[in-house]
């Protein structure tokens, strides 16, 4: 049966961890948003000049400078994994299966796009390098209908169901710092189904790689916002566990 003891362990562990992952995650986060916004689109609705078409071959002359962005994007995704599961157990006993329910659709959605990055970064580009081009058109991020964006469109949908269910469980805590947490995480995801929705019905078949630049966009401001406001929690909490344990050492002869 787990202690009292055991359990301020576990809670101070998820303190620290959660102090500098949050950190880590909102610099993170605030420099995969500033390379992919200084990455020109090369093809699709937002190119608007030098554009590539299908097979995409030519994407070789912009290796490795338009990979750039995916690599901090990716470790922004295991960033999250280790975040969310500082946060499961963090929220009020009332709510804890909206954490955890949280968790779970978040670390599927961060799956998702780290093997999509992952396939761009390891398969893509060095194929492009050296020239061994047959077959890539579906894959490539290139292409605005193929299989990159669809995964970036599954990816960041599930992240923000996650950010959703994290987002409520959040504002039942108790300081403003959680609840303001709580609070941009429900918006970027509520914003994030809202453009989905919107872009689909007004796009159907053409909706190319539109609700991805703008799910990135919002989901990485989020990813900003929300863990730099984490971070001040943890650091508070970590401040007033250390002020409770003191006096305690203080009696020991």
């Amino acid at each position: 049966m787990e202690t009292a003891i055991e359990r301020g362990d576990e809670r101070g562990l998820a303190v620290r961890l959660g102090f500098w992952t949050a950190l880590a995650t909102a610099g993170t986060a605030a420099v995969a948003l500033a390379i992919a916004i200084t990455t020109p689109p090369r093809s699709g609705p937002y190119c608007s000049g030098g554009c590539i078409g299908a097979p995409y071959t030519d994407a070789a002359a912009f290796v490795p400078r338009d990979y750039l962005w995916m690599y901090p994007a990716a470790l922004l995704t295991l960033l999250l994994i280790v975040l969310v599961a500082c946060l499961a157990d963090w929220v009020d006993s009332r709510r804890r299966v909206l954490g955890r329910i949280g968790s779970t659709f978040s670390t599927i959605g961060a799956a998702v796009l780290l093997i999509d990055y992952a396939i761009q970064l390891t398969v893509l580009q060095p194929a492009l390098v050296r020239g061994q081009t047959d077959g890539l058109a579906p894959w490539t991020q290139y292409n605005p209908f193929g299989v990159f964006i669809g995964l970036e469109n599954v990816g960041y949908a599930v992240l923000n169901l996650g950010f959703l269910a994290l987002g409520v469980a959040l504002t039942g805590l108790p300081t403003r710092l959680e609840r303001a947490a709580g609070v941009v995480l429900i918006v970027g995801g509520g914003l994030t189904w809202v453009a989905l929705v919107l872009y689909s019905v007004v796009y159907r078949a053409q909706l190319d790689y539109r609700f991805e630049v703008m799910a990135i966009f919002i989901s990485w401001l989020v990813l900003i916002a929300a863990p730099a406001l984490l971070a001040l929690v943890f650091a508070r909490s970590g401040h007033r566990q250390r002020s409770r344990v003191r006096p305690g050492l203080a009696a020991v002869p």
